[in-house]
């Protein structure tokens, strides 16, 4: 098996940098579009069968060095009761968002059964694989999570997650005492059914501040990380806008650090410090930049890395769905070209 990717996760030295990417899986490819155009995407989500072929099409088009299972990290809360909808021009939204007492006390405890589906599709995919790469497992942090319930799909502002969080604390805790229930039992699930890493997407956990992230998150993600610590796979932990926020982060228990693109990784991983992985961090948007300057600005990622035991390429963020697929191809290439070295056996 191609075992870079977890190599790197545990900084043991491979022959060259191990890339993929955040939604390798997805709209820029023609493949994907095809599926979408008979099936919505919670079915897709739903059924072993799709999940799989959509996780495939990125393995069988390119040399990436790992595949992501295809889901959503918005799953969990539609197990918990919550009416879940996605609309073309708005994205995901919330028919019955938590903002009340009644609300949070009203969401379902959910356990393993509950995510069959996601335990089939893992399995199913890692049988497809056939030990080409590893597959990575993943779902939504607790603040991610509640900043979707609570404002009932996306938001600029986080106005209402905020005013729960700081009139409310009580409630607050309560609801993400029961989502990192929910995110444990659906990682405990992925990882039984053969998740050889997992992955916590945390995307708009950069809106907060570091006193505010140590009093009304960290607890919570500490707890996931905790549970799973047994399950022996690599634990990476993903967010954007999280500069302020690493050395908070680095205490949650992960293997693996996310970087966006909005910090240096050299002076990033300086931060968090070297007996952490780190994976990152190109700004999406270079992949629809001519092929010479993604080549500048990978190899300014892989200088800055310097060869160091840990780093995994990825982007800042997942693909946007208006980039080439002949820009994705090329930077996976450019990618291995440049950090080839020799490893001693």
């Amino acid at each position: 098996m191609n075992d870079r990717f977890l190599r790197a996760c545990r900084r043991e030295p491979v022959d060259r940098t191990p890339v993929w990417f955040m939604r390798q899986a997805g709209r820029y490819m023609k493949e994907y579009l095809e599926v979408r155009k008979r099936h919505s995407i919670l079915d897709v989500c739903k059924t072993p069968e799709l999940s799989t072929e959509v996780t495939l099409q990125p393995i069988e088009r390119f040399s990436l060095d790992a595949a992501i299972i295809f889901a959503d990290i918005l799953l969990p809360l539609e197990a918990m009761g919550l009416n879940l909808e996605f609309i073309e021009s708005k994205g995901p939204v919330f028919h019955n968002p938590v903002r009340s007492d009644a609300d949070v006390e009203r969401l379902i405890p959910v356990d393993g059964e509950s995510f069959g589906y996601a335990g089939a599709a893992i399995a199913m995919t890692r049988k497809a694989l056939a030990n080409r790469v590893p597959l990575i497992g993943f779902a939504g942090a607790p603040f991610t999570l509640a900043s979707y319930a609570i404002e009932g799909g996306s938001s600029r502002d986080y106005r209402l997650t905020k005013d729960m969080m700081f009139a409310r604390p009580d409630l607050w805790h309560a609801l993400l005492t029961k989502l990192s229930n929910g995110v444990i039992e659906y990682l405990q699930v992925q990882i039984h059914a053969g998740a050889q890493a997992i992955q916590l997407f945390d995307s708009w956990v950069g809106c907060l501040s570091p006193d505010d992230y140590e009093e009304y998150v960290l607890p919570h993600t500490q707890r996931i990380f905790t549970a799973l610590a047994s399950a022996g796979v690599p634990k990476i932990y993903f967010g954007t806008g999280t500069a302020t926020l690493l050395p908070l982060m680095r205490k949650t228990g992960c293997d693996v650090m996310g970087l966006d693109w909005r910090v240096r990784l050299d002076e990033a991983w300086a931060t968090i410090g070297y007996d952490l992985a780190v994976q990152g961090n190109l700004d999406p948007l270079v992949l629809g930049a001519p092929v010479k300057e993604i080549e500048k600005r990978v190899r300014k990622i892989l200088q800055q890395a310097n060869g160091r035991d840990g780093h995994i390429f990825n982007l800042g963020h997942g693909i946007l769905p208006h980039i080439p697929v002949d820009a994705v191809e090329a930077t996976i290439d450019i990618v291995h070209q440049f950090s080839t070295r020799e490893v001693e056996v």
